[in-house]
């Protein structure tokens, strides 16, 4: 770790107290959940520094790790509990899949990116939080459809129209978080599936990177 991260728990708890609580963010096991995972372990090593600032970072070729309040935001509004099956597509470096697994979520994530799926597999392996994960490689919406449905399934990249493959893999009573549009600013939408009806809701804009 760079030495000017040796005091990562001070930082990791003025980032949840400045960005995250401070902006809304009032799930406990969200919050429990940012204080544990050290963000650090899962950006690149030249910006180590940087791990606890409020902004995505770059991670590889047109793939970048959220920024702090979007990873706890999405999670909130996904209203995870212990034991949920989660469907994540687009596992990245695997910080949004460590978060979700820290809560106690069945979690089945899928990354196009092969490297990017090992580094994040290894990397979560290392930390004693893929018990609960199954990691596959492939297209987001077919990778995990023989396993489906989910009680949550989270997006996290943005897609220009809303992907009705997915939807339809999304359980009675469950919830699904997704950026949709097609400029470089989406819309956040959550899904809520019920006795067969889709009920739409918007939350807010962000800026994802494609997803493909």
């Amino acid at each position: 770790m760079s030495p000017s991260l040796s005091n990562s728990e001070s930082l990791r708890r003025t980032m949840v107290e400045k960005q995250i609580v401070a902006r809304g963010i009032c799930d406990k096991n969200v919050i429990d959940a940012m204080l544990r995972v050290p963000r650090e372990r899962f950006v690149s090593p030249d910006c180590f520094t940087q791990a606890y600032e409020d902004k995505a970072l770059p991670v590889g070729p047109g793939q970048t790790i959220s920024q702090p309040f979007i990873v706890a935001y999405m999670t909130q509004m996904l209203m995870v509990e212990p034991g949920h099956r989660v469907l994540e597509v687009g596992t990245g470096t695997g910080y949004q899949t460590a978060i979700l697994a820290q809560i106690g979520a069945r979690i089945c994530t899928v990354e196009l990116d092969d490297n990017l799926l090992r580094s994040a597999m290894h990397r979560l392996t290392e930390m004693n939080l893929a018990a609960n994960v199954s990691f596959r490689s492939g297209d987001g919406a077919k990778a995990y459809r023989d396993v489906a449905p989910f009680d949550r399934i989270l997006v996290t990249a943005g897609s220009q129209l809303l992907p009705e493959e997915l939807v339809g893999q999304v359980g009675c009573g469950g919830l699904m978080i997704i950026p949709v549009g097609r400029g470089k600013t989406q819309m956040m939408l959550r899904i809520r599936v019920r006795d067969g009806v889709r009920i739409e809701q918007p939350l807010i804009a962000c800026r994802f990177v494609p997803l493909v």
